[in-house]
């Protein structure tokens, strides 16, 4: 059986290797991010990363993250929540409510629905433009030919203003390719932010330009079954 570091340990094991694979790519390790990702997590296991300091983390669903972390809020002003899993439109209100970053916007009815909620909240959360770098039909995302078009459109019919771009690799590739599409797609649609690479790839994505990671079971261990 595979040893499960406690977070405070497995935390400073991947921010050094984060700023290992910055360094050999010739970039500042202060410009990565890295997303604790605590989708099903044990609460234990989420008090033990906030002890360890961490105050970025992602979630997938919206109801989940609303009752993680609705009350945690008041005791830590310094969390950064980051929406990582699709969003359906009935729910752009209370992830907006939530949120400080949505990673995954990918079509204009979700921004028209984003944009409402954030007239109706007084809330502007950053905003990614979801990629679907290996075009799989069983995935959400903007197609690559699309990428730059579609910011432009958030930008110039809907005034959001787009951080980044982000994307989840086809399991069967190399996530190299991937990650090195999504900077070149960034680069074509003016945008800065790259959310790519996961526990498994999350250095190759970082020297590939990533600026943030989102990290799950390399952090946590292995989510428990429901």
């Amino acid at each position: 059986m595979t040893q499960v570091l406690p977070p405070h340990e497995a935390r400073e094991l991947i921010l050094s290797r984060i700023a290992a694979a910055a360094k050999s790519a010739g970039r500042d390790p202060g410009e990565v991010t890295l997303v604790a990702v605590s989708k099903k997590q044990p609460e234990a296991r989420i008090e033990a990363a906030l002890a360890a300091g961490q105050r970025v983390f992602g979630e997938n669903r919206v109801q989940e993250a609303e009752a993680r972390w609705a009350q945690r809020r008041a005791a830590h002003d310094d969390l950064e929540l980051r929406l990582v899993g699709p969003l359906q439109t009935n729910k752009a209100d209370a992830a907006v409510a939530l949120f400080d970053v949505i990673e995954t916007l990918d079509r204009e009815k979700l921004a028209k629905a984003l944009v409402k909620a954030m007239e109706k909240t007084g809330r502007s959360p950053r905003l990614y433009v979801q990629v679907n770098t290996g075009e799989e039909d069983q995935k959400a995302g903007v197609a690559p030919a699309e990428t730059a078009g579609f910011v432009e459109r958030m930008r110039r019919d809907y005034g959001l203003a787009i951080e980044g771009l982000m994307c989840i690799p086809p399991v069967e590739e190399p996530a190299s390719l991937h990650f090195a599409l999504l900077a070149r797609l960034a680069r074509e649609a003016g945008v800065e932010k790259l959310s790519m690479g996961m526990s498994a790839d999350y250095e190759t994505a970082v020297r590939l330009g990533a600026t943030s990671v989102r990290v799950g079971s390399a952090l946590f261990g292995p989510r428990e079954s429901a």
